[in-house]
């Protein structure tokens, strides 16, 4: 509006007037370039974000147009695909700054792009809502997802285990829920495990009802142990335990199956209350002992794998799931083994004879010795009766002395036939051990598998002829005490020969004890009183019989 103090003069001719309307306008045009100023200065504060027009894009910048003769040039990093960009797009971008030397704004269109990620997701979503955004890069303590702006998401809660290695996720989009939004410091952390837990709810209520025993389903391996192994049947996890994972031995489950392998199992039972489903996956294939009794009957002779050695025996499996027992008393015919190791190892590769089957109990017993001829049988061949032997003393007993006629047939002497006139109480007063000794055969017994051997056989029997011939009862003869017993005395009266004084022909007292009438090594007077040729023994007696004082 003109200022009327300067327009009452209405008679103002134009040469006056125009320079006062020209004045006018400036001072408004002015005015004019200072509101256009102010809003250029408020549309740019630091920190704001504009809108601005690409002028240009070349490899390695893209040239806006702010408005108000403001330009920007951003770097072709703050694109994802800078091809993309066309002349006339419109880009919004954050305001960094002025470069004061030339005049320039500084700008960046991925901080515009937080910032507008961080107002449309404090908008649209809240604490529990699901998002989804792709993985960037690991961080300290978990992974960096960018769903527009960047949240944090813990590696504790990336799966339901903690066995993935969640750099597998780097690069791929994955679903989260949010489980916290700080608006004050613009952080937001998200559980990918808190979304997979309510899935996993869900698919496991379908799963249970869809689930019954003897279903044949496919599942992954989520995780091994010593007992078993974890499935994943898409809702929960069932346990396939070691015995049902074959009908053979297995040492360790993960002899079988790995982690993430797909396997197919037969549900074998479901307790829905405690949420437990037992698998097995020997039981989709048939049990080998169904057909044992065809495949393996007694008198067959097999191959099998030594596959367990215990004190009594080795296990050999003669397929997967058909083992027996090789008891030690199999396992050979003539040697004495103590220990099944001496014969066999875990892993050997041996030949067997089936001896027994029991179905119902699925044993089976086997034999090593069986696959070779019993040396028995030819023993009553090689070593008939009366034949004369030679070997060497393995082993001295209380009641004989063994002898090794071949390597693993041995022959007994016993003590009754290591003389016909010495009363041999231990087969040490005879012989030692090593000793090379001929010997007779007295007989042969194979179901036994006994050889019985005679010392004394070897000559004839003195109480035949030689004995009666040589003492005479009523006869008083010299004798040495070579042992007592409780009964009486035994008395030396030829080499090797003894004769018993009992202790009612010492003395007449009845109280009275051997030792109190004679000591061994004693010399002394005898009469004999029996011959029994028999049984041959010879009865003595001190009774009336004169001894020298000497003695």
């Amino acid at each position: 509006m003109l200022d009327h103090k300067l327009m009452k003069d209405l008679a103002m001719t134009d040469d006056d007037l125009n320079p006062l309307v020209a004045s006018i306008f400036e001072k408004q045009g002015a005015l004019d370039a200072m509101k256009k100023s102010e809003e250029m200065v408020r549309r740019f504060e630091i920190g704001s974000v504009v809108r601005g027009k690409v002028l240009s894009a070349s490899k390695n910048e893209v040239l806006l147009d702010l408005g108000y003769k403001a330009e920007g040039v951003l770097s072709v990093d703050e694109f994802d695909d800078v091809s993309a960009v066309d002349a006339g797009d419109e880009i919004e971008v954050l305001l960094e700054g002025i470069d004061d030397e030339s005049g320039m704004l500084l700008i960046s269109k991925r901080k515009a792009d937080k910032v507008r990620g961080w107002e449309r997701l404090v908008t649209q979503y809240h604490e529990g809502d699901t998002i989804k955004g792709k993985a960037v890069r690991k961080i300290k303590g978990g992974l960096l997802v960018d769903v527009g702006v960047p949240v944090f998401l813990p590696a504790s809660q990336v799966d339901l285990r903690r066995t993935i290695d969640i750099e597998e996720l780097i690069g791929k989009e994955i679903a989260c829920k949010i489980l916290k939004i700080d608006t004050e410091r613009r952080n937001v952390v998200v559980s990918r495990r808190r979304l997979l837990e309510e899935v996993r709810d869900q698919q496991k209520h379908k799963l249970f009802e869809e689930l019954t025993v003897g279903q044949t389903r496919r599942g992954i391996v989520k995780n091994i142990a010593d007992f078993g192994v974890f499935v994943d049947l898409g809702g929960t996890d069932g346990l396939l335990h070691i015995t049902d994972m074959s009908w053979g031995r297995v040492g360790h489950p993960s002899e079988l199956v790995k982690v993430n392998e797909e396997l197919e199992v037969q549900i074998l039972s479901i307790d829905r209350e405690k949420e437990r489903v037992a698998l097995g996956t020997k039981q989709l294939k048939p049990d080998p002992w169904e057909s044992v009794e065809q495949k393996y009957p007694p008198g067959i002779k097999v191959k099998g794998k030594v596959v367990n050695v215990v004190t009594y025996g080795a296990f050999v499996e003669l397929e997967p799931g058909v083992e027996g027992l090789v008891h030690i008393s199999e396992m050979s015919w003539t040697r004495r083994i103590a220990t099944p190791n001496e014969v066999v190892a875990i892993g050997n590769e041996i030949e067997v004879v089936v001896l027994k089957i029991d179905r119902e109990k699925r044993t089976i017993s086997l034999g090593i010795k069986q696959t070779e001829v019993n040396p028995w049988d030819l023993v009553a061949q090689k070593f008939p009766k009366d034949r004369i032997v030679e070997g060497k003393v393995r082993n001295l007993t209380n009641y004989g002395a063994f002898i090794e006629l071949e390597d693993g047939i041995d022959g007994l002497l016993h003590v009754s036939d290591m003389s016909w006139t010495k009363r041999v109480g231990h087969p040490q007063e005879m012989l030692k051990k090593d000793d090379v000794v001929k010997a007779i055969v007295l007989s042969v017994d194979r179901e036994k598998k006994r050889v019985s051997l005679g010392l004394k056989q070897l000559v004839a029997d003195p109480w035949i002829e030689e004995i009666p011939a040589k003492f005479t009862v009523g006869n008083v003869i010299p004798g040495k005490i070579t042992k007592l017993a409780n009964f009486g005395a035994f008395v030396e009266i030829a080499p090797q020969l003894d004769g018993l004084l009992h202790l009612t022909e010492m003395t007449d007292n009845p109280a009275a004890k051997p030792e109190q009438i004679v000591t061994v090594g004693q010399d002394l007077q005898v009469m004999i009183i029996k011959i029994d040729k028999e049984n041959k023994r010879i009865g003595l007696s001190l009774k009336g019989v004169p001894q020298d004082s000497k003695q």
